[in-house]
């Protein structure tokens, strides 16, 4: 697919397929077009070439089968919402506009709440939250609707070891279960360690392949520039 953002060339000429058990990370440098990727295959940003098929279904006939986890500037943290609250929305298209939560609902919140540590919390205001907590709070968000598929746009961005540790351990548990995982991440070291499979990414795919594809200069100098090739190196 390719994808023109202001008559520029943001994703271009890009082939990439998420399997049923992968936790394929997304890598490359600011600007390189992760997150512009991860809102095309939600059907947020119009394709200039090519198609997105989420298991055979375009975005908008699958929306039912995806989540996604957006950077947590994205959210609005000082909406008067409690954490139940904020995962239920979750289920907002499989509620409706006009109908309220039924038992279905709170126990998908239910369960997305203890994949994440949240339960015993569930009635604490989202604004009162600290940075690890607001991202657990996203994820189980995105949970609550059962995705076959989780897109995750740099989840480790700011939160604390612990939380690192979690989600790390749950995504591993998500991809073993099943599910296909997409996650953009410049944490080079949690994708060696947690990724099945890893994307270098500049624009276009610049490289594919396993984990250790993260220790190659050659491709890490092409995806980008010298100094992340050398640190890998080293």
């Amino acid at each position: 697919m390719s994808v023109v953002l202001g008559g520029r060339s943001a994703v271009q000429g890009t082939r990439l397929t998420v399997h049923r058990g992968d936790l394929l990370g997304l890598l490359g440098p600011n600007g390189a077009g992760k997150t512009t990727l991860l809102r095309a295959v939600l059907g947020l940003v119009p394709l200039s070439g090519g198609d997105v098929l989420i298991d055979g279904l375009p975005p908008g006939r699958a929306r039912h089968l995806v989540g996604y986890v957006p950077q947590r500037h994205e959210f609005a943290w000082d909406f008067p919402i409690d954490i139940a609250g904020a995962v239920l929305s979750g289920r907002s298209r499989s509620i409706g506009r006009l109908r309220r939560a039924g038992r279905a609902d709170r126990a998908a919140v239910d369960e997305a709440l203890e994949l994440v540590g949240l339960a015993d919390l569930r009635r604490r205001p989202v604004g009162e939250l600290s940075g690890g907590q607001r991202q657990r709070v996203l994820v189980a968000r995105a949970l609550a609707s059962d995705p076959q598929l989780l897109l995750l746009d740099e989840p480790f961005t700011g939160v604390d070891v612990p939380t690192q540790e979690l989600l790390n351990d749950l995504f591993g548990r998500l991809a073993a279960d099943g599910k296909g995982l997409l996650m953009t991440t410049h944490d080079l070291a949690a994708a060696a360690r947690t990724c099945t499979r890893v994307a270098l990414l500049n624009r276009t795919v610049v490289a594919e392949g396993g984990p250790a594809l993260l220790t190659d200069p050659e491709q890490m100098l092409r995806a980008f520039g010298l100094d992340t090739a050398i640190g890998a190196a080293a």
